[in-house]
C-alpha cells in the first residue's frame, strides 16, 4: 500500500470513541442550525495558547474502547435517531470543506482551522464553548482524534489524506449512507442468539458477542473488491489447530510451477508436498516442471509457522468454501485498508477467539490449545455447540453508546463513488493471481 502521512504502519482499530469528554451530545441537530452558528462564528475568538489547553480532551478519544456491539439492541432506534439529527444538519446547510495549504495539527495556527472548527462543532466532536479561532490547540486535538476513531480511521490528530477527505464527505451524503444503513439494520433486527460472531465487512473487524456486550474484538483482514467475502449467516462448526493447507488449482498453475522453475527448493522450503489420487507422496525432483501443464497432484502444506493459515483454521457452513483463519503475515493487520484477501478473514488475535468459541467444548482450555499448537498436531475440533456467525456490511450506525460511526463503502454498495475512497486509493493492486495472498512467502 502506498504509504500517506499520518496512516502508515497504523490500524483501523474499530470503536474507538468517547463522548465524555467533550460534554456535549454525540450529534449536532436543531441546536446547530444557522443562528446557532452565528453565535459560534460571532463569539470571543479564544484561542491563545494560555487558556485554549486540556489535555484531558486530546486524550479521551482514544483512552475509551466500547464494548456495544453493531447489533445491540438500540442498534437500530438511536441509527434511525441519527438520520433524525443529520436531517436537520442538512437542513441547516451541511457543514464547511476544510482546505488548507498546511498540514493541520497539534500547534498550528492558520485560517483554515475556523472552517475545521466549524466542521467539528456541527457533527458534535468539538463543544460549542471551545468557540471559533484560528488555533488548533488541545481541544481542536481531541475533536479530530474523536472524529478520526467514528470513522475507523487511525486517532493521531493529524489531518492526513484520509481524514480530510473524510470530513470533506457533505452532510446529505452521509445522510444518505445512514439511510442505506437503515434498511441493512432492520434485516437484523431479530434474535442474534446469545453467542454469536459478527463479521462487519467494511470495517474489517470482528466482534465475539455473550450476553449482549463485546468478549472479544479482533482486527481482520477481508476480501479485495475483485474477490469480495461473501456476506452470510451461518454457524461455526469445527475449530482446526495446526491445519493443512492445501493449494487451490489456480494457485498451483499461476504461482507455484513458475517458482519451482525458478527455485526447485521451493515446496521443500515451504513444507508443501506432492500427494497423488491415492494418497501417496510424490518427490517433486520426478516431475518435470517445464512442462505444458502443471502436475495432476494435490499440493498439501503441512501445519507450522509457515503454514498460510498458520495455528489456525475456524470452519462454518457456507457454498463459497470461504473460512476464518490465522496468518503467518501479522503485518497485514496494522494497515490502515485491509481489504487484500481473496474471500477468507483473517484474524488477528485468533487464539483468543478460539478459546471463546471452544469454551464449552470439554477438554479444550486455552492452555490445551496453546499446547497442541506448540505440538504442532494437526487438531480438528468439533464445537460441542455451533455458534452463530454472521458476515455482514454495515457502513453507517450509532449503537448504544450513541455515537454515529461511519465506514468506507469499500464494495462500492451504498451508491455514491466518494464513501468508497480508500478502495480506490488506498489498497495496493494484487498481482498474478487474485488468491496469490495466500501463497506461502
Amino acid at each position: 500500500m502506498s504509504k500517506k502521512p499520518g496512516i502508515d504502519a497504523l490500524s483501523r482499530r474499530g470503536f474507538l470513541a468517547s463522548a465524555a469528554a467533550f460534554g456535549a451530545a454525540t450529534f449536532a441537530g436543531g441546536a446547530f442550525a444557522q443562528d446557532a452558528l452565528d453565535e459560534i462564528i460571532n463569539a470571543p475568538r479564544r484561542g491563545a495558547w494560555d487558556d485554549q489547553f486540556d489535555a484531558k480532551a486530546s486524550r479521551s478519544a482514544t483512552a475509551v474502547v466500547s464494548n456495544t456491539p453493531i447489533f445491540g439492541m438500540d442498534t437500530l432506534a438511536n441509527t434511525q435517531n441519527a438520520v433524525g439529527q443529520y436531517q436537520q444538519i442538512v437542513s441547516a446547510g451541511g457543514w464547511p470543506q476544510v482546505n488548507s495549504s498546511v498540514r493541520l495539527e497539534m500547534g498550528v495556527s492558520d485560517p483554515s482551522v475556523q472552517a475545521l472548527r466549524q466542521r467539528l462543532i456541527i457533527s458534535g466532536d468539538l463543544p460549542r464553548s471551545a468557540g471559533i479561532s484560528n488555533s488548533f490547540d488541545s481541544y481542536v486535538d481531541g475533536a479530530v482524534k474523536r472524529f478520526q476513531a467514528r470513522h475507523g480511521l487511525p486517532a493521531d490528530g493529524v489531518l492526513g489524506e484520509y481524514s480530510v477527505k473524510a470530513l470533506n464527505i457533505a452532510a446529505d451524503v452521509r445522510l444518505g449512507q445512514l439511510n442505506t444503513n437503515i434498511v441493512r439494520l432492520q434485516s437484523m433486527s431479530g434474535d442474534l442468539g446469545e453467542r454469536y460472531v459478527l463479521v462487519n465487512i467494511p470495517a474489517a473487524y470482528i466482534e465475539a458477542v455473550e450476553n449482549g456486550r463485546v468478549a472479544t474484538r479482533h482486527t481482520a483482514v477481508v476480501g479485495r473488491i475483485s474477490r469480495q467475502t461473501h456476506i452470510i449467516n451461518s454457524k461455526i462448526y469445527e475449530v482446526i489447530l495446526n491445519p493443512y493447507w492445501t493449494s487451490p488449482r489456480s494457485i498451483v498453475e499461476k504461482d507455484i510451477v513458475p517458482l519451482m522453475r525458478k527455485d526447485p527448493e521451493y515446496l521443500k522450503k515451504n513444507s508443501i508436498r506432492l500427494i497423488d489420487g491415492k494418497g501417496n507422496e510424490v518427490s517433486p525432483e520426478t516431475i518435470d516442471w517445464n512442462a505444458e501443464k502443471a502436475p495432476n497432484l494435490t499440493f498439501r502444506q503441512d501445519p507450522g509457522k509457515t503454514n498460510a493459515m498458520a495455528s489456525t483454521k475456524i470452519n462454518f457452513h457456507n457454498p463459497n468454501n470461504e473460512y476464518m483463519h490465522d496468518t503467518p503475515q501479522q503485518g497485514l493487520f496494522n494497515k490502515l485498508a485491509r481489504f487484500e484477501s481473496s474471500g477468507c478473514v483473517r484474524v488477528q488475535n485468533v487464539r483468543d477467539l478460539t478459546t471463546w468459541l471452544l469454551r464449552d467444548t470439554p477438554g479444550w482450555s486455552r492452555q490445551q490449545i496453546e499446547a497442541t499448537i506448540r505440538a504442532g498436531q494437526n487438531s480438528p475440533i468439533k464445537l460441542a455447540v455451533e455458534v452463530p456467525v454472521y458476515f455482514k456490511y454495515i457502513t453507517a450506525w450509532a449503537a448504544t453508546d450513541g455515537i454515529v460511526q461511519f465506514r468506507d463503502d469499500i464494495y462500492e454498495m451504498d451508491g455514491e463513488q466518494e464513501l468508497a475512497l480508500q478502495t480506490t486509493t488506498g489498497v495496493e493492486q494484487a498481482a498474478g493471481s487474485v488468491e496469490r495472498d495466500n501463497l506461502p512467502q
